[in-house]
């Protein structure tokens, strides 16, 4: 039997296992899928708490295509989102610094390093360009002020892509 779990903006749907399985089953199910500490939420069926672990599902009257909605208790929720949000920003700087270390930063070299023999201005207003597009992506990047590691990150990269951008700019 299909059910709907809806957790904030998002929902996901699983198969509930036989009728007889305890609701501490279901929820351990739920804790792992979220990544959310089995104490940290409720789950709400038609609009009574789902509360008895001990109590088989069928106790609850889940039909085919019931929605369960899952409530976070402020404390454990608020850690857990915290703490998943500043990883995602995390990823995105790294996978933002990653991008300019595997595209631009090899043009920049070669650039920089045929620049003498023939200048291109083309080229160097392309990456001149795209490194300045880089940083208007890191700029949108705003980790909270309590965010130390995201914080230290966007601004390495931010330093790292500014002093490319800086090289390109020091050549006549």
């Amino acid at each position: 039997m299909a059910v709907t779990v809806m957790w904030g903006d998002q929902s996901f749907h699983f198969d509930l296992p036989s009728p007889d399985t305890t609701l501490a089953a279901v929820k351990h199910s739920i804790a792992a899928y979220t990544q959310l500490p089995y104490n940290a939420f409720l789950l709400i069926h038609d609009g009574a708490v789902m509360e008895d672990d001990n109590a088989p599902i069928d106790a609850y009257h889940l039909r085919p295509n019931s929605t369960i909605a899952i409530v976070t208790r402020d404390n454990a929720a608020h850690l857990t989102t915290t703490n998943n949000d500043e990883a995602a920003q995390i990823a995105k700087i790294q996978s933002e610094l990653a991008s300019v270390q595997n595209t631009l930063v090899p043009a920049h070299a070669q650039f920089m390093h045929t620049q003498s023999l023939h200048s291109s201005p083309k080229e160097k207003s392309r990456l001149s360009e795209l490194l300045l597009q880089a940083l208007i992506r890191m700029d949108a990047i705003v980790p909270e002020k309590d965010w130390v590691d995201a914080r230290a990150q966007r601004k390495a990269a931010v330093r790292t892509i500014q002093e490319l951008l800086d090289q390109l700019d020091s050549l006549q």
